[in-house]
């Protein structure tokens, strides 16, 4: 039975293992989604010409309340529904005229049909970038007529997300995370002569081309991931066991953070490393 043929669940990313087990917060917090764009514009390559399907994915709305649910293992958000809040309003009015018409009910009954959630913060967002060829390279030999050659090739997806206070329309906290997406092709073959006028001929090869729809979903879990750190570092909201999150923010810090004044290892200028160090220590 081909393992390819497998419908599979939930498959699981390093990215969204990482993003399960984050430390949990006090307690979960209310967030609504309206919706994630992709505002690249990039068309998916063809070696046949011009083709008018998205080189990603026009729905990754779905994959960024997947990542909330499962940060913390869904202890860190509660998702509100807003992407198609007109399907829900409406679903909500037949149930009340069918109460009226059939029960008699002349006044909204708040038992039956409570209101409405409402969240505190929007997380809102979009893909901002899809660059190919970022690194192609290969390798190959060729001895007595028997070759192997290997070629590879590096996308990136870039994605951008943002935390908004709904009372303030305050920008909180604003991310951006990049994954990229790796094509391998791997090839062989044998050119010679086996006997007089004898002649072999044979090639086999394989291509590996990672989903861009995956790599799509990994940056999105990333950026979750960051949002919920670095917000605890800036104290918008804190981790319920401290030990817990100073080492969360610690390993994130060192693996995923773009930039550390600690130490001067990055080859800045001596007045800029040492003017930004003192701002980092206020």
């Amino acid at each position: 039975k081909s393992e390819l043929s497998d419908a599979k669940i939930n498959p699981e990313t390093v990215t969204g293992h990482a993003l399960r087990w984050v430390p949990a917060p006090p307690r979960s917090i209310p967030v609504a989604v309206y919706g994630i764009a992709d505002e690249t514009g990039a068309f998916k390559p063809s070696e046949g010409g011009q083709t008018l399907s998205r080189a990603l994915t026009q729905a990754p709305t779905p994959l960024l309340i997947k990542a909330l649910h499962d940060a913390g293992n869904r202890q860190w958000f509660n998702v509100i529904e807003r992407e198609n809040l007109t399907n829900l309003i409406k679903e909500r009015q037949i149930i009340q005229e069918m109460r009226q018409r059939y029960l008699g009910e002349t006044t909204v009954n708040k038992d039956a049909l409570p209101a409405l959630k409402f969240a505190g913060i929007l997380i809102e967002g979009a893909i901002t970038g899809y660059d190919t060829n970022m690194r192609t390279g290969g390798s190959g030999a060729r001895y007595l007529g028997v070759g192997a050659f290997t070629q590879y090739r590096e996308d990136s997806v870039s994605v951008y997300l943002r935390a908004v206070s709904v009372k303030t329309g305050e920008v909180l906290l604003s991310i951006t995370s990049e994954q990229r997406v790796a094509s391998v092709a791997l090839q062989g073959d044998i050119f010679r002569f086996v006997a007089f006028q004898k002649l072999l001929e044979a090639e086999a090869g394989l291509t590996y081309n990672q989903p861009r729809h995956l790599a799509v979903r990994q940056a999105l879990e990333k950026a979750v991931y960051g949002l919920i750190v670095e917000g605890a570092e800036i104290g918008l909201w804190q981790f319920e066991d401290a030990a817990a999150g100073e080492a969360a923010i610690s390993h994130y810090r060192e693996n995923y953070a773009p930039l550390s004044f600690a130490s001067n290892d990055s080859g800045l200028p001596a007045e800029f490393y040492d003017s930004h160090r003192r701002l980092q220590e206020r």
